[in-house]
């Protein structure tokens, strides 16, 4: 497999195949992989992908197949029952796998998640379908419900965006993607003709979303930051004068978690005579948790002319399964509302059936930490994101950090093996690390010392050369040899 150094997944293979033999049997140790098991993973990894230039673009390299490691659903056996070996083989199969959780998550940076949590003390409720089926606000037959808790999560957001209880509806979504999905689609019943504007940076999910609802999307140019050319976005809204404007504001890109500076995009709708025609959704996926806590970072408030606001709460809230919350203004909900008979209910999500245990993990850290305890972890993501910029810096690595960011961008490691052992996201030339509250120090000297051991080997002829990111981050981030200092 590409980049299973060192991550389980030689055993878990193994445990796969456990369940799509004839027999079935486990080993006498569950945490203990056998020389079967390695030995039937390693005839059924792919061939490494090799990332090479194609027609000056880099090719995307995938990662694998996950038929040659999954784990296969066989029917049980007539003696099943008596023999217990299924029952013993699904308890090595899961022993192996949490093993290679475990390992995995030590080499964890690429991806926004804060894996700092612990849920233990709601164990108690996972024996129940707790189901939210439609409006949060209206309680529906089905009584295995958590809207007490859903709504006081929704009431804490309102009160941190700066909008009244009764001049908000909102609701926890399945994951951020639904949260732009449910924003842009109210932007859409506001502006029916309207025009979905987006930064070329901005998430996949918002032009998935111009896709789902057939919109029309504009994509404006970024800055080397990534944050949105309103320049540009000006000369765009003047080709399309004639219809309103619903636009995507990025609080944290993807990529760079830059912060699209919504005063001046809102500035540059009204000076374009856009005035009362425009709606604006903030993607705040990871940031939008973070940015109210960061002293010189502009306000995200809804006294402010925008019309939803969006964030993940399996980001850096840390709940441990994904799901997401969309607050946006009452007066706007009434155009996708309809009564449910079947509900005894009001429905004016995106999905049917949510995720009843998702409000209580948010309500629990949310009570737990507080606006206090979020500061303190904000701050404390920031400080260690400039430790590591500074330390790839001194180590002749080109690095960029934007200036309200925790995701520090660098050149993209020549090792795809090295890529996928510590899960970083790549683009193009580039890649990154997003320091979570999760990620102390110690964990990116780790890291760090061996991006500097491998780079040793990668570069040591002297022909391979590390790569130039000037275009992606500047020519002041870049340490090429071309732009080196």
């Amino acid at each position: 497999m590409v980049g299973s150094v060192g991550n389980g997944t030689l055993d878990l293979a193994g445990a796969a195949s456990l369940l799509a033999n004839g027999n079935g049997k486990a080993p006498l140790h569950p945490e203990e992989p056998t020389a079967a098991a390695a030995a039937a993973a390693a005839e059924a990894l792919p061939m490494e992908v090799d990332p090479d230039m194609v027609e000056g673009k880099r090719e995307v390299v995938m990662g694998r197949n996950m038929h040659t490691a999954c784990f296969a659903v066989k029917e049980p056996d007539a003696d099943d029952e008596e023999t217990g070996e299924r029952e013993a083989t699904m308890a090595s199969v899961l022993a192996l796998y949490r093993r290679s959780l475990v390992e995995r998550t030590k080499h964890h940076l690429g991806y926004p998640y804060n894996l700092d949590f612990d849920y233990g003390a709601l164990a108690q409720l996972q024996h129940f379908s707790i189901n939210n089926l439609g409006d949060p606000f209206i309680e529906s037959n089905y009584g295995v419900h958590s809207r007490q808790f859903e709504v006081g999560v929704l009431d804490w957001f309102a009160r941190l965006w700066e909008l009244e209880k009764d001049e908000y509806w909102g609701y926890i979504t399945n994951c951020g993607t639904e949260g732009n999905l449910h924003g842009i689609l109210v932007g859409r019943e506001v502006f029916p003709e309207g025009i979905l504007y987006a930064s070329r940076e901005s998430h996949y999910s918002v032009f998935k979303a111009a896709r789902m609802y057939r919109m029309e999307c504009v994509k404006v140019d970024t800055h080397i930051s990534g944050e949105i050319d309103c320049s540009d976005f000006e000369r765009k809204l003047m080709q399309n004068k004639d219809k309103p404007a619903i636009i995507n504001v990025n609080i944290g890109t993807t990529v760079k978690g830059a912060v699209d500076d919504l005063d001046l995009v809102i500035k540059t709708l009204e000076e374009s005579g856009f005035r009362d025609r425009f709606y604006i959704h903030c993607d705040g996926a990871l940031f939008g948790l973070m940015i109210p806590f960061v002293k010189k970072a502009a306000k995200v408030t809804f006294k402010k002319p925008i019309g939803s606001v969006s964030v993940s709460g399996h980001k850096f809230v840390g709940c441990p399964m994904p799901c997401g919350v969309q607050i946006t203004r009452l007066e706007h909900i009434n155009a996708l509302s309809s009564n449910v008979e079947y509900l005894a209910s009001r429905d004016a999500t995106i999905m049917g059936s949510r995720n009843g245990h998702a409000p209580i993990f948010l309500w629990y850290t949310l009570n737990r930490k507080g606006y206090r305890g979020f500061q303190k972890e904000v701050q404390k993501c920031l400080r260690n994101a400039h430790y590591l910029k500074d330390r790839l810096n001194a180590a002749g690595i080109g690095a960029m950090l934007n200036e309200l960011s925790s995701t520090v961008v660098f050149e993209r490691p020549k090792d795809e093996e090295f890529v996928r052992r510590w899960q970083l996201a790549c683009e193009g030339n580039i890649a990154h690390v997003v320091v979570m509250p999760s990620v102390n120090i110690d964990k990116l000297d780790y890291f760090l010392r061996e991006l500097v051991e491998k780079r040793a080997v990668w570069y040591k002829d002297g022909i391979c050369q590390p790569p130039c990111i000037a275009r992606d981050v500047g020519q002041e981030s870049c340490f090429c040899s071309l732009h080196k200092k």
